[in-house]
């Protein structure tokens, strides 16, 4: 047995009882190997729904070990799953191989519906983006704003897909917000709502993270020198009870910087301040160079010198499909009652 497959089968056996809990709370889809802690760096194989997705990311995956892969997995889970295999050691991983191994069948690349906490979200083995349309480490936070929206107005920003949305949506709140700068993003988060008939409606705006939280925060929108800010959607002054802050490493546009690693106060600040008195900010860091407790002291002194000290704090953590063997998993958050 290679050593590729004998890692692949001690990580399923180490999430036995995991997929049975997920199984029984609604949820197909979840990170079946983790190859950065479990074997295979670079390596991942993801399930949604009925679609087993593999991702290798530094080395491409042989044609017969991608195929023993799927067999391994398809046995345990007792499924014949329909697999794609993006390889993004290559470049490009939105296009098909020579090799027809790598040349998924049609229906694996339909759109498909896989399911978290009872909810159904928009599967796509590939679209126009590089990333998946749902991300996994994130599901224990959307099962947490599932629990604590009730009645809540709530803001979701960098929405991505909506999930965080639509979990709050699903747990009774009052309003839920949706903002993103890329239009592509909110038509699936659109589609989320749609493949959800019973829930209530959700609102979307799209636009750039800065005049939008600045608007919302009451701040003023600065302008670069010597430059001429482009057009924004008009938002007036308000707060919501519970808002989600999971930005991007980086981007960059006319307005100002996402810079996890240099600047995460320009982002934290207008979020704190859009914040109601009593609320909860939910705020991640995706960057596994920056460790929890730098972050933490960083985010509590951007909170007591913006006004807004956090009254209580508490980490969330991946669940256990995302192992971490220094306990320093890349996904960080932070849920801060204000």
């Amino acid at each position: 047995m290679s050593s590729l497959n004998q890692a692949l089968r001690a990580a399923l056996d180490q999430r036995q009882d995991l997929l049975g809990q997920l199984h029984q709370q609604g949820t197909d889809c979840y990170r079946l190997f983790h190859g950065s802690q479990e074997g295979a760096p670079g390596l991942t194989v993801d399930r949604y729904g009925s679609q087993l997705l593999v991702q290798s990311f530094h080395q491409s995956l042989e044609r017969d070990a991608l195929l023993q892969l799927h067999g391994i997995v398809n046995e345990y889970l007792g499924l014949d799953t329909l697999l794609v295999y993006n390889d993004r050691a290559r470049g490009n991983s939105r296009v098909d191989r020579q090799d027809t191994v790598y040349q998924a069948d049609e229906a694996a690349l339909q759109d498909l519906v896989g399911r978290e906490w009872g909810l159904n979200y928009r599967v796509r083995g590939r679209h126009a983006g590089q990333d998946p349309l749902l991300f996994l480490d994130l599901r224990n936070a959307r099962g947490w704003v599932k629990e604590h929206s009730r009645n809540k107005s709530v803001l979701n920003l960098f929405a991505y897909t909506c999930g965080v949305g639509l979990s709050a949506a699903a747990g009774g709140a009052r309003e839920v917000c949706n903002l993103d700068f890329a239009e592509g993003n909110l038509a699936v988060g659109r589609e989320n709502g749609l493949l959800n008939p019973d829930l209530p409606p959700m609102d979307f705006v799209q636009s750039d993270y800065f005049p939008a939280i600045r608007q919302l925060a009451g701040l003023p929108i600065s302008q670069r020198r010597g430059q001429k800010l482009p057009g924004y959607v008009r938002l007036e002054q308000r707060q919501y009870d519970l808002v989600l802050l999971d930005p991007p490493a980086w981007a960059k546009s006319a307005f100002g910087t996402v810079d996890l690693l240099r600047d995460y106060q320009s982002l934290l600040k207008p979020a704190l301040l859009t914040t109601a008195e009593n609320g909860v900010l939910i705020c991640c860091n995706n960057l596994a160079k920056v460790s929890m407790d730098d972050w933490r002291e960083q985010v509590l002194r951007c909170a007591e010198k913006a006004g807004r000290p956090v009254r209580e704090w508490k980490i969330l953590t991946p669940d256990s499909d995302f192992p971490s063997l220094d306990q320093q998993p890349p996904l960080k958050t932070l849920i801060l009652q204000l």
